[in-house]
């Protein structure tokens, strides 16, 4: 019935770091050059931390009832978190969706390296005071033992600050979100056939 969180291959980043290693000495670039680079590290950027499209296809009535009995059985389905997502937006508060997902893709990763690298990104995009994607002031007092974890990243270096996100999005925006028009409108809509 509801999807796993899909994961991302490392393939496209374990290319691009067999290139670096193979020509560590790039010439020197033309402004068109740097740009164009700058405009795929920053795609590049934007694969590691999100996660795959998620499928289009519409829930069932019992799928979309679910969502309203449990949160955790909303955040285990595709649909649930996409829906969830785009109540999140209309908040203005998607980005704890998006930690939240980029710390579960992290937890897959086995490569040392990658870890790293996407747990710096991770680091830059919502925990640091300069992102404009912060998350909630919630993991706040987590950030102390993130920049201790972050001298040596592991798959489970954000673990604390993102079961803080989950709980806040659980017991804050989750209530207002069962009582939203997106969520009752789709509800209504799917009763209704």
């Amino acid at each position: 019935m509801c999807d796993h969180l899909a994961v991302k291959s490392g393939a496209n980043q374990q290319e691009r770091n067999k290139e670096a290693k193979l020509n560590p000495m790039p010439e020197k670039d033309e402004p068109s050059d740097v740009k164009s680079r700058t405009n795929k590290q920053e795609r590049s950027k934007e694969a590691m931390l999100n996660p795959m499209p998620e499928k289009d296809e519409p829930p069932t009535l019992e799928e979309l009832k679910c969502w309203g009995e449990s949160f955790e059985k909303l955040m285990k389905c595709t649909g649930g978190r996409k829906l969830f997502r785009e109540f999140l937006r209309s908040e203005y508060s998607e980005e704890n969706m998006l930690f939240w997902l980029a710390c579960e893709e992290l937890k897959t990763e086995n490569n040392p390296e990658l870890v790293e690298e996407k747990a710096r990104l991770i680091y830059e995009d919502y925990i640091s005071i300069l992102s404009p994607k912060e998350v909630g002031e919630d993991a706040t007092p987590c950030k102390r033992g993130i920049n201790r974890n972050m001298v040596e990243p592991t798959p489970h270096t954000f673990d604390e600050a993102q079961l803080q996100i989950f709980t806040l999005m659980h017991r804050d925006s989750y209530p207002r979100f069962l009582n939203s028009q997106l969520y009752k409108r789709l509800l209504q809509q799917y009763s209704s056939t």
